[in-house]
């Protein structure tokens, strides 16, 4: 099987791009390296931690950081969680309870660029994502992440994209400097306990109103009862709370539906996971009322028009639509166990906000390094704006291992300051 060449460099960003430093040739071995431990959280959520269930309860109502009593006992505390137990109920066979990130960060006038490192459990990198396959009568989802019930029966197998995420805050969100992602984590969302029914949120007035069919990340300020999803403000409430600032950026390199056109993707948390204005890079790849293929693989460009099961995780197999991919030929002789991505790539078709980030990564020797790009003095109404002087709250969370929603490993909330004092300092190049 041909490999697709993916070439991740200046000429693969998009026209216009100003960049004062040249973001592939930065000598990182002069900017100081922040060892930053992750560990796996399980259902540990808002109301969670301010139960009689977790022994610092008082101090967090207190608005007490979690810091405070956590400070290197992150790898204690996943390796115990991550076995099963009152907050993981469905324990994923070999998972790790922590892992070790590296974190560099500098800026010039331009761009912050932020670098991560760290070790994958696995000795593949985590580059695929979902497939479309065909059953000999019709085109059917094919892998799921490894939390999903029909993973840990054993009935579909666990595919799904490594992810580096970013959480950040100007100060602007209580509770955030102290209590970082766990204000963003609730009962009731994906894989969480009381997980939403499909008739709680099809009776729910602002998911409704935001049109959407699930529950996931949300900022207390969005509800009345903030232990309570159900309880979401109206619209033009939460509407204020985001003009004055009272969201979440959140910044995320998935390592197939962003990672395949060099960027991350940008989003934010207010009263849902958002994604910014404009359009992102990735797209579902399968028609709505037949399930097919909209796209397909170019066989004149790549060799194949489809892949099998038996040769995943050999090769790259994105699918991007100006480089490497043809509409969907429904009569071109498909055979049972055929595959092909279930989203659909583009750098040119992202824009607006959501099309902020580039990204530079590469995956050798079981690690990958990933360098996000940002630019500095953004002024869209969903971002926040990083410049030279400011200190900003951030959390971090690695996915890895073919799994999504809790499963990542996080951080508690570190500083990072642009000419600044922080406990992380970018540093600024020449």
């Amino acid at each position: 099987m041909k490999k697709i060449a993916l070439v991740l460099s200046l000429g693969a960003f998009a026209a216009g791009s100003a960049f004062a430093a040249d973001p592939a040739t930065i000598d990182w071995s002069k900017i100081p390296v922040a060892n930053v431990a992750l560990f796996y959280p399980g259902q540990s959520s808002y109301e969670w931690v301010r139960s009689t269930a977790h022994p610092g309860a008082a101090m967090v109502k207190k608005d007490q950081a979690c810091v405070t009593c956590h400070t290197g006992k992150e790898k204690a505390m996943g390796d115990k969680i991550v076995k099963g137990g009152p907050l993981e109920p469905v324990p994923v066979k070999g998972k790790n309870g922590s892992v070790d990130l590296k974190f560099q960060a500098a800026y010039d006038a331009k761009n912050a660029y932020l670098r991560f490192q760290w070790k994958t459990l696995n000795s593949f990198p985590g580059s695929e994502h979902q497939y479309l396959r065909f059953d000999g009568k019709e085109w059917k989802v094919y892998g799921y992440p490894k939390l999903d019930k029909v993973v840990q029966e054993g009935k579909q197998p666990g595919i799904y994209e490594d992810r580096m995420t970013i959480m950040i805050d100007d100060g602007k969100v209580p509770g955030f400097a102290q209590q970082g992602c766990w204000l963003t984590c609730h009962d009731g969302q994906r894989d969480m306990p009381k997980q939403f029914t499909k008739e709680e949120v099809a009776a729910n007035a602002l998911l409704q109103a935001i049109k959407k069919g699930d529950v996931r990340k949300y900022l207390p300020a969005t509800r009345n009862d903030p232990s309570d999803w159900k309880t979401g403000k109206s619209v033009e409430e939460i509407a204020k709370v985001k003009a004055a600032g009272g969201f979440v950026d959140l910044i995320q390199w998935r390592a197939h539906r962003s990672h395949a056109v060099g960027m991350a993707d940008d989003g934010y948390v207010l009263e849902w996971r958002l994604s910014d204005g404009g359009k992102d890079m990735f797209g579902g790849n399968a028609d709505a009322k037949t399930h097919a293929p909209k796209f397909m693989w170019d066989e004149k460009k790549v060799g194949y028009k489809s892949i099998t099961a038996d040769q995943l995780r050999k090769g790259d197999h994105f699918l991007v639509r100006e480089k490497n991919a043809v509409p969907f030929d429904a009569n071109a002789g498909w055979k049972e166990g055929d595959m092909i991505p279930d989203y659909i790539v583009s750098r040119e078709d992202a824009a607006g906000s959501a099309a902020d980030n580039n990204a530079i990564a590469s995956w050798k020797d079981g690690m990958w390094t990933v360098v996000m790009i940002r630019p500095l003095g953004l002024a869209n109404v969903d971002d926040k704006s990083l410049k030279e002087g400011g200190v900003y709250n951030i959390g971090l969370a690695v996915h890895d291992d073919n799994i999504t929603t809790r499963g990542h490993h996080i951080s508690f909330v570190r500083t990072l300051g642009f000419g600044a004092k922080a406990s992380i300092e970018a540093v600024k190049l020449p």
